[in-house]
């Protein structure tokens, strides 16, 4: 009797310390996932930072264009600036964050975009050796933010995967971690922001 009791706690012990293993498991394979989503994001800010500094320069060269118009200038500086007042940390990644991070920076690829169409208008602008190489600077950024917010995308669907399976999204919820918010293509966009040169 007394060694079956003896069985009994030893089967107990061992599958308490089997489940705690997987739950110990469970939860650093959440932590790297989260890690893995912080990093792309990381990524994500580089590229739409790379961006924002090319702006001050592509400006000042425009600007020196005669009679160049002034409000389309304009548009692009306030758009630049309303971007740039939006800084998200990874921990901050919501459906609504991520939503006003990613219509400011739309604003801002509308401002550059109607910036490049206005400049057509401008010889001495399309053969300034300056301009032209921001204007390739920029293109390239462009496609390097849509190929991190694809990386991104990819990156956060697998957490997010990971933390809404059973069982595993017990310990997710034990321990707070929540679903990250996607990258969505704009509204009746099917490809990234991109700026148009007819030279």
């Amino acid at each position: 009797m007394a060694n079956s009791k003896k069985s009994t706690w030893i089967i107990v012990l061992v599958i308490v310390a089997l489940v705690a293993l997987w739950g110990v498991k469970a939860y650093n394979s959440m932590v790297s996932g989260e890690e893995g989503v912080s990093t792309a994001w990381s990524q994500v800010e580089n590229v739409y930072q790379r961006r924002m500094d090319l702006i001050p320069n592509l400006v000042n060269t425009v600007k020196g264009a005669a009679d160049f118009e002034k409000s389309t200038l304009t548009d692009v500086i306030e758009a630049r600036s309303k971007a740039s007042s939006i800084q998200l940390q990874a921990n901050e990644l919501t459906e609504e964050n991520l939503a006003a991070f990613q219509q400011a920076q739309e604003s801002l690829s509308g401002a550059l975009s109607r910036l490049m169409v206005t400049v057509e208008r401008y010889p001495e602008l399309k053969a300034n050796q300056n301009f032209l190489e921001l204007q390739s600077q920029l293109e390239g950024t462009e496609n390097r933010i849509a190929v991190e917010r694809n990386k991104y995308n990819d990156v956060v669907k697998g957490f997010n995967t990971n933390i809404r399976r059973f069982p595993k999204n017990i310990i997710a919820s034990m321990f707070g971690f929540e679903t990250k918010a996607y990258f969505k293509a704009a509204e009746g966009a099917d490809k990234a922001p991109s700026v148009e040169f007819n030279f």
